[in-house]
Formats: C-alpha cells, sequence, structure tokens
C-alpha cells in the first residue's frame, strides 16, 4: 500500500512539473509576443515629415522668434546660410541641411535665468505656430557615440545633443518657408536653441574663364585667383594649369596689356619660408604664361609670403582665403 501510495505522489509530481514547463514556455513565447509588437508598432510610428500637417500661421524671418523677454544670447550666435544639425528622430541624432542658428541662451543683466520660464515660453510659442513636437526626452551614451563625431559643431555655440541632456525638439512645415527644425534644452543655469530651415546644397562653384579675369582687370585693376599647387612646392597642378590657361587666353584677347603676378600665403609655417615658396609659385605662373606664348616683357613676377592677408588669419577658412594669386594691371 505505501509503495502505491509513494509512486501515485510521484506521478503527481512530475505531472505538475511539467505543466509549470509548459506554462512557462507559454509566458516566454507570450513576451517575446508582446516584444515584437512593442518594435512593429514603434517602428510604424517612426517620423516622417510627411506627417507633420502644414502650418498656417505668420512664421516671419528666419531665426523666425526673438527670445523671451529677460533673455539674450550669451555668445555670438552661430549663423550659417548652409551647414548641418543633428536632430533626434526616434531618439537617434540624424543630420539636416539648410540655413542654421544656434545659440547659448542666458539672462539679462539683473535677471535670474529660469528654466521653467525659458522653456514654458518656447513651448507655447511653438504651439501657436503650429509646431509638432517629435522628441522630448534624452539620447543614450551609444546614440551619442555613433554621430558626435560626424557633427563638425561639436562642442561649439548652443550645441545640443549630449547624452543624459533632455532635449525638446519640434517640428514646423510651411508651404511658404519650407521645414523648420527647433530643438532647445536647459537647466537651471541657462539655455540651449537651435533653428535650421532645411535647404537643399546648391553649388556655387564656377569655373573661372577669360573673360572673367580680363573683366575684373579692367574694372578693378586686379584679379585674385586660386590656383592649385602641390603641397608646399610652386608645381602647377592639372586643376591649377586649367586656370593659368585662362589667364593666358585672357592676355591673349588684349596684346597690349601687361600684369604683375603677386604670390600670397597664410601666416602658417616659417616666414622666410613662405617668402620663398610665394615668390616660387609666382615665377612658376610666369613661366607657364611664357610657355603658352605670352611675351615676358609683358610679365613681372613676385612673392610676399603672408605679408599682405586679404582677411585675418583666425580660422582656416580665412586662411584658404589667403593662399592666393593675384593679377594686377601695370599699364
Amino acid at each position: 500500500m505505501l509503495k502505491r501510495t509513494v509512486l501515485l505522489f510521484m506521478g503527481s509530481v512530475l505531472i505538475l512539473s511539467c505543466n509549470k514547463t509548459v506554462k512557462e514556455e507559454n509566458n516566454e513565447t507570450s513576451v517575446q509576443e508582446i516584444e515584437k509588437q512593442d518594435e512593429t508598432q514603434a517602428s510604424s510610428t517612426s517620423f516622417n515629415i510627411e506627417d507633420i500637417p502644414y502650418s498656417t500661421a505668420d512664421l516671419g524671418d528666419f531665426p523666425f522668434f526673438k527670445l523671451p523677454k529677460g533673455l539674450k544670447e550669451m555668445n555670438k550666435p552661430l549663423l550659417r546660410n548652409f551647414d548641418v544639425c543633428f536632430f533626434p528622430i526616434d531618439g537617434i541624432m540624424k543630420p539636416f541641411e539648410g540655413k542654421l542658428y544656434k545659440i547659448n541662451v542666458n539672462a539679462e543683466r539683473g535677471e535670474e535665468f529660469s528654466q521653467r520660464y525659458f522653456e514654458k515660453s518656447m513651448e507655447d510659442y511653438l504651439a501657436s505656430v503650429g509646431a509638432v513636437k517629435v522628441f522630448d526626452g534624452e539620447i543614450t551614451r551609444e546614440a551619442y557615440d555613433k554621430y558626435e563625431k560626424e557633427d563638425p559643431n561639436k562642442g561649439g555655440e548652443g550645441d545640443i545633443g549630449y547624452f543624459n541632456e533632455p532635449i525638446k525638439f519640434y517640428v514646423i512645415r510651411s508651404k511658404e518657408k519650407g521645414n523648420i527644425y527647433v530643438q532647445y534644452s536647459a537647466d537651471n543655469a541657462s539655455g540651449k536653441l537651435n533653428v535650421l530651415q532645411e535647404e537643399a546644397f546648391k553649388q556655387t562653384i564656377t569655373k573661372v574663364t577669360a573673360d572673367d579675369i580680363v573683366k575684373d582687370l579692367s574694372e578693378k585693376g586686379k584679379s585674385i585667383l586660386y590656383i592649385n599647387f602641390d603641397v608646399d612646392k610652386s608645381n602647377v597642378t592639372k586643376e591649377g594649369q586649367e586656370v593659368v590657361n585662362q589667364i593666358a587666353t585672357a592676355l591673349k584677347k588684349d596684346s597690349t596689356l601687361k600684369i604683375a603676378i603677386e604670390g600670397h600665403t597664410d601666416n602658417t609655417g616659417d616666414v622666410a619660408h613662405n617668402k620663398k615658396l610665394s615668390n616660387d609659385r609666382a615665377n612658376s605662373v610666369m613661366n607657364n604664361l611664357v610657355a603658352n606664348g605670352i611675351d615676358k616683357a609683358r610679365l613681372t613676377a613676385k612673392g610676399f609670403g603672408a605679408e599682405k592677408p586679404l582677411v585675418a588669419n583666425d580660422t582656416d577658412d580665412n586662411k584658404a582665403k589667403n593662399r592666393r594669386v593675384e593679377l594686377v594691371k601695370i599699364n
């Protein structure tokens, strides 16, 4: 009798154990299905600009609104006619291009910065002009690491998009002004604001022609050219040769024209080396023109190094402007 009881008990335990295993497996399957449904729903609600209704408000001119009363731009704004800015789309920082405005925000003298005042002012105004909130939260460290090296303005004025930084992101869609992206963040000490009016890139580089050179020499007495040379050498590159050929054509159009060829550099490196390099490059252009059939008596060549900058050598862009060849009319 005892043996029969033990067997019955063990059978019951085995059945309960099997039922529990089946139940746990069913629960795990249910959790996986729910997670899969959540992922599907998340992907189906991903940002789509076409889902944003058009605003009918009078938005004014870029950057479209002034700061709330009592607040000011902390420093000089980052203001570019064309640049890139990253905004949080589904928690991932994505690049958008166009006209860009980025600032740090602080209180006027005698005032104290209020995070709530700044955020409430922005929230209410954006709602009044038909802006749609697309993101309100923080990005992860992983999301930050994926994009931060791609952002050329990282660490600059009004930079938004650090992990654990609360970001509020709005989109205004306008038939007249296009797509406008606005993001801001704040703490108890200060705020930051970015505004981008989306625009496609427009190529503005055009080929230098002989007619351009003749016109500049006639109207301005000089023509500023950017001729490509081999790095730290006076050899004219293939692209630079095309410009030199246009100079020769310009001189052939007017056989009485005489020019001084002036070489210029930025202020990077040794002064004496830059002076010699600019002189060698000016002479290289002159010798090239002579080889193109231009009488050497119509030409002079001289290098000035960094002695005559067009603009201050305070940025990479300005230094590039100073590395030039100038043709100066001398008759």
